[in-house]
């Protein structure tokens, strides 16, 4: 089996070697938790290697993204520059069918091999403007529309792709209560109070076709990038 190393110091081992190549794999959890960190890490390990990624965003600019990324050392802006990496902007106000067809067909065009979505969960929200109405938008229609928009990316093979999802509480894995089904697998990070410091922690809930570690293990960001730790 073909496996994609996030690169993500302590992460693969929990997957003995790596997420397989080609899932969709949702990334679950509260404000704060560090999942756009895990998606744009994700994103920029396998650009050393010369693996093409794309982000897209939906919330916030390209410019808040590159800065984020700067305070570990990622230097986006120099991979964009070499045509490795790609960052695109698109506001939730201008998503139509038409936008999701020209993310499918520049995934294809460009031959890119990590895919980071930010966010399924604004994505669902925006349904509404997609269809030009304002009410009567079902759980079903939701569910219709982001299984073909997944199901259209599912079918590149080489591509490994990363879904950021909000969640209002650490017992929901998506707010929009489907991607979490439809998804390959689910890593979900955690962000708690204990006492007056808070701790993150990460737990993969499921993933197709491999045999996944099943441990909550602590989730450390750091200088650098991110650290999952064992709990030896």
């Amino acid at each position: 089996m073909n496996k994609t190393k996030t690169g993500i110091k302590g992460f693969d081992d929990l997957l003995n070697g790596g997420i397989p190549t080609g899932s969709i794999v949702l990334v679950s959890g509260t404000p704060g938790t560090g999942k756009t960190i895990f998606g744009l890490e994700y994103l920029y390990r396998g650009a050393l290697n010369d693996e093409k990624g794309l982000f897209i965003t939906f919330e916030e600019p390209k410019s808040n993204i590159a800065e984020q990324a700067m305070q570990f050392g990622w230097d986006l802006e120099k991979l964009e520059k070499k045509n490795i990496l790609h960052i695109q902007h698109i506001s939730s106000k201008t998503i139509t069918n038409a936008t999701l067809k020209e993310i499918v067909n520049f995934v294809k065009k460009e031959k890119i091999k990590r895919l980071v979505i930010d966010s399924i969960s604004t994505l669902a929200l925006s349904i509404p403007t997609i269809h030009n109405k304002v009410t009567e938008i079902t759980d079903f229609a939701i569910k219709r529309f982001l299984h073909q928009f997944l199901e259209d990316l599912r079918d590149f093979a080489d591509t490994t792709t990363l879904l950021i999802g909000q969640t209002t509480s650490e017992k929901h894995l998506s707010t929009d209560e489907v991607s979490e089904f439809i998804a390959d697998g689910i890593i979900h990070i955690l962000y708690e109070s204990l006492g007056r410091d808070y701790s993150r922690s990460l737990i993969i809930r499921k993933m197709r076709k491999v045999k996944n570690d099943e441990d909550i293990h602590p989730l450390e960001i750091s200088k650098t990038g991110l650290t999952v730790h064992t709990l030896k």
